[in-house]
């Protein structure tokens, strides 16, 4: 899942956001330089990764990528996902996308000094052109890709992603919201509160 899916499988707990957000950029021991909410966060936001990896309806989400997108269409489907999350938000939260957004914004910039340097060089861009809720316009979506495409080693073609987005857009709803109330069930068992939530 994308950065929209996990603040939304973080709950109300600050350290968990800022785990979550950060988990990718934490290599190897540097885990061991958190408080223990912190990390609790990072071992969520892995634990995610690891459910919504081997769950059988994702992995039909990303056959149909694979052929063209290789090993990034792990990376496609994680935007697809958080667009269907940000364009049904009211479905999900009984908040406004914009406010709820606007407060995890908050907590991760009050936290600058300990996010680390990949997390502080993304998350004034994330804020300035407001990614999470524009994931839900498939333009936004699109110039994102094209900042991925541009970042990767080598040509993944992501620049193109929202075309096969827009083509297959039913079959892509339709796995997301089979997948995602299974997510939200397995987030929920590793005992992280969801009460705002729908």
């Amino acid at each position: 899942m994308n950065f929209l899916a996990h603040l939304y499988l973080s709950g109300n707990d600050d350290d968990i956001i800022i785990g979550n957000f950060i988990a990718d950029m934490v290599k190897g021991r540097q885990i061991n330089g958190y408080r223990s909410g912190i990390v609790e966060g990072i071992k969520l936001h892995r634990k995610i990764d690891d459910y919504t990896d081997a769950h059988p309806v994702v992995r039909q989400s990303k056959a149909r990528l694979r052929g063209k997108y290789r090993l990034y269409s792990g990376v496609v489907v994680d935007m697809y996902y958080d667009h269907f999350l940000a364009k049904n938000w009211q479905q999900y939260s009984d908040y406004d996308l914009g406010e709820y957004v606007g407060r995890a914004y908050g907590i991760l910039s009050s936290s600058m000094d300990i996010l680390p340097e990949r997390a502080r060089y993304i998350l004034p861009f994330m804020i300035d052109n407001n990614w999470l809720v524009n994931y839900a316009d498939p333009e936004m979506l699109s110039h994102n890709f094209g900042g991925m495409a541009r970042r990767t080693p080598f040509d993944s073609k992501m620049e193109t992603a929202v075309d096969e987005l827009l083509q297959n857009y039913e079959e892509f709803g339709s796995e997301f919201r089979a997948f995602f109330p299974e997510l939200k069930e397995y987030v929920a068992e590793q005992g992280i509160s969801h009460g705002h939530h729908r």
